[in-house]
């Protein structure tokens, strides 16, 4: 349903461009372009966000604590093992990335390991494994893709008008035809931003809810998302582009923040997220 909605949205953007350009091969270009990029983000995402962040494989010769509690978790969630990765980074924060269940990875820091305690780190565990658990790491992929071409239409809409793409007369029809262009290349970036922000906030309450009912302990993550949130150590392997994967905002500077800075924030505030957790009467 994702990537069909994905494939509705972009080919009728692609529609009002050819017409405002009298142009098909705009059309042709995205729907080529589309289905690239789904393919590629459904089959590589994982090894995309890996790479970006330079994160290690791990096992259970080197890292034996973490390996159980993964894998007793996993077992408890009746989940597939997923692949472990560490990232060498002084921060305590987390992700997890893959298209299902059976190819799912989760990514700790060094930081995390050795800030938290047992309790707290099956917290955060149980966290990621729910996002495995709840496909919402293809949900955000998808999301991302869309947000990401529907910036890249806008970009080569707007650029185009800029060089005379659009001055064409083609009477009153394709004047509002182009007007619905430029409003479209305006607002559809800034909804489709709105969207994903949107959705990833819901996830992260969804998963800490299920995170908490698989270990049965809420003050563990409630605990571990405090002290990760109070810890100032900056995350240097962040990027704009992965900072709504992380079970914290890496770009967190416990702060408060205006109305409309929040509704750009990739996680809900981290005080509701525990408040939450310490109300469960699990």
């Amino acid at each position: 349903m994702l990537f069909s909605a994905f494939f509705v949205i972009v080919i009728g953007l692609g529609w009002v461009f050819t017409q405002a350009y009298g142009d098909p091969t705009i059309l042709y270009f995205a729907v080529i372009f589309s289905v690239f990029m789904s393919i590629l983000s459904y089959w590589q995402s994982d090894k995309i966000v890996l790479a970006m962040t330079h994160a290690k494989p791990v096992t259970s010769e080197n890292a034996p604590e973490l390996y159980r509690v993964v894998e007793n978790l996993a077992i408890t969630a009746g989940l597939p093992t997923p692949r472990i990765y560490l990232i060498a980074e002084k921060a305590p924060n987390a992700f997890a990335t893959g298209r299902d269940p059976e190819h799912a990875v989760v990514v700790v820091t060094e930081g995390l390991l050795e800030k938290l305690d047992r309790t707290e780190l099956e917290g955060v565990i149980a966290h990621e494994l729910s996002h495995i658990g709840n496909r919402d790491i293809l949900v955000s992929t998808v999301v991302v893709v869309l947000v990401g071409f529907i910036s890249i239409l806008a970009d080569i809409f707007m650029r185009s008008m800029f060089h005379g793409g659009g001055k064409r007369d083609r009477g009153n029809s394709g004047g509002v035809i182009i007007l619905i262009g430029i409003a479209l290349s305006i607002l559809a970036p800034i909804a489709a931003t709105l969207m994903q922000l949107a959705i990833s906030r819901k996830r992260e309450f969804l998963a800490d809810a299920s995170g908490a009912l698989l270990t049965r302990y809420p003050e563990g993550l409630a605990s571990a998302l405090q002290k990760i949130a109070q810890d100032t150590t900056p995350i240097n392997a962040v990027t704009n582009t992965t900072s709504h994967l992380w079970i914290e905002d890496p770009y967190e500077d416990g702060k408060r923040r205006p109305f409309l800075h929040k509704l750009f924030m990739t996680h809900p505030p981290t005080e509701e997220r525990i408040k939450a957790l310490r109300e469960m009467g699990v």
